[in-house]
């Protein structure tokens, strides 16, 4: 993400503030910290969370440079590789665990990376071989041609695609089709606003269907092991029905807002699928992953080893080239790639525990910790990445619902999770708020006041569906 959200801050403050708050946090006593038993390493750690915060609310550089900045500061200052200065002390009480600088590399490679590689090569072979359009225009047909009947097909289309794909990549191909059908519109029509409007909402809460559907649902799954392991199908249980519900809102809402005057309209795309040996590869291909992620507990294999069959797959029979690896959103990887790191050096270090430990939550109200954690993920998400959101909070989230026992009847830790999770993605009430609704303001045909009215409602809404559905499917014994 980018754009505008900083233009009224000095670019001078963007720049030293992410610098010396963490700068300030190094150079301070331990004394000085609030909470007891914090340690030098710890504090180390607290530095690099702050810059990391700063960086990705300020974007001084780049989010995913951020990300790159987070693992090798670690590796400089808390790893057992790192610099020889900033070891001296070890072996000291007051120093504290030292991370191995192998576990803060592998976060390059981590398994939550191999799933969305695996999502990429999906995406790249689906749009190379025209199978996202194809579908789209068979999946149309049946919706005939009354204006709200045509939105609800391409919000479901937007959807479904979301899914499996990156929500921007199917932003960019549902508002290229739309194209033709806005220009039927009358100057005032708002039916302009509802269709360019309903794409990024679909967009957005489709992601939230499939563990990689968005980059915040795959940090999720770095928390959700043992007996909070969630498989791709057991995923998919609540996800669907979540984005079924939160779809249909969406479309009755837009729909109420902003109702077209006009009565019919046209979808007219031109295409047929492929039978190419390599298309047909494709068509395989993509079935067979899906299938075999849904059916994860019958064949044995995960969804991080499914997701490399397409990688194999591609590279092999040449669907995938030298020059599609260049097109490969290598930034997203990255970008989770430091959160996940950052997760680690949380967690490993004993910083996160110890934070939880020390605010007496066990004074509160389990449902108001839920709910107070869900609407403070959902506010950030609201002026900075999704992914930045969840790679700051879901490690605190984490050690919350470890150490919270009167969250146990909720649900526990994996409910705290998954709803902290989807208000990550439900954050979308400004333009800049995700790619998919800067793409649709830029169109015109949207103004910042009309998405934020959508968005907020559906942001509180989906917040409050999240806790209730996850709560019931627990209880219901449908997820551990």
């Amino acid at each position: 993400m980018g754009g505008d959200k900083n233009s009224i801050m000095h670019p001078y403050l963007k720049v030293t503030i992410p610098l010396v708050v963490p700068l300030l946090i190094l150079l301070a006593p331990l004394s000085a910290f609030p909470i007891e038993g914090i340690t030098i390493v710890q504090q180390r750690v607290i530095a690099i969370f702050f810059l990391a915060a700063l960086c990705w609310v300020f974007e001084p550089i780049p989010i995913y440079a951020t990300s790159v900045v987070i693992i090798v500061l670690q590796l400089l200052l808390v790893s057992n590789k790192g610099i020889l200065l900033f070891r001296l002390d070890e072996g000291q009480a007051h120093f504290g665990e030292l991370l191995p600088y192998n576990e803060i590399m592998a976060t390059f490679a981590s398994p939550i990376i191999m799933l969305f590689l695996g999502g990429f090569f999906l995406a790249m072979a689906a749009t190379k071989y025209r199978l996202d359009i194809n579908l789209a225009r068979v999946l149309l047909k049946p919706f005939g041609e009354n204006p709200k009947h045509v939105m609800l097909g391409l919000m479901l289309i937007t959807g479904i695609f979301s899914m499996f794909m990156s929500n921007t990549a199917t932003t960019v191909m549902m508002l290229s089709i739309l194209t033709p059908v806005i220009a039927v519109f009358g100057p005032q029509d708002p039916g302009k606003t509802a269709f360019a409007l309903c794409i990024p909402v679909a967009a957005n809460i489709g992601g939230i269907g499939t563990p990689i559907g968005t980059p915040p649902n795959a940090i999720a799954l770095k928390y959700l092991t043992g007996d909070n392991l969630i498989t791709f199908g057991e995923w998919m249980t609540f996800g669907i029905p979540f984005v079924a519900i939160m779809m249909t809102l969406a479309w009755l809402l837009i729909n109420a807002l902003f109702k077209s005057e006009q009565t019919k309209i046209k979808i007219n795309i031109k295409s047929r699928f492929l039978k190419t040996p390599k298309a047909i590869v494709v068509y395989l291909t993509f079935a067979l992953t899906i299938v075999l992620w849904l059916m994860g507990s019958t064949h044995g294999m995960n969804a991080y080893t499914v997701a490399m069959i397409p990688v194999a797959l591609f590279s092999i029979t040449g669907i995938i080239t030298k020059e599609d690896l260049k097109k490969i959103s290598w930034d997203v990887l990255w970008l989770v790639s430091g959160g996940i790191a950052l997760g680690l050096a949380l967690d490993k270090t004993g910083l996160a525990q110890l934070v939880v430990n020390s605010i007496p939550f066990a004074q509160f109200s389990p449902y108001m910790v839920l709910f107070g954690a869900t609407l403070l993920c959902l506010l950030m998400a609201n002026f900075m990445s999704h992914t930045a959101t969840a790679n700051l909070l879901m490690p605190i989230m984490a050690a919350l619902g470890t150490s919270m026992t009167s969250l146990a009847p909720l649900g526990g830790e994996m409910t705290l999770i998954l709803t902290v999770t989807f208000a990550a993605s439900l954050g979308m009430s400004l333009p800049i708020s995700t790619p998919p609704n800067a793409l649709a303001h830029a169109t015109g045909h949207v103004q910042s006041h009309q998405m934020a009215r959508v968005g907020m409602v559906l942001g509180v809404v989906g917040v409050l569906l999240s806790f209730v559905m996850v709560w019931i499917l627990n209880i219901a014994g449908y997820i551990r």
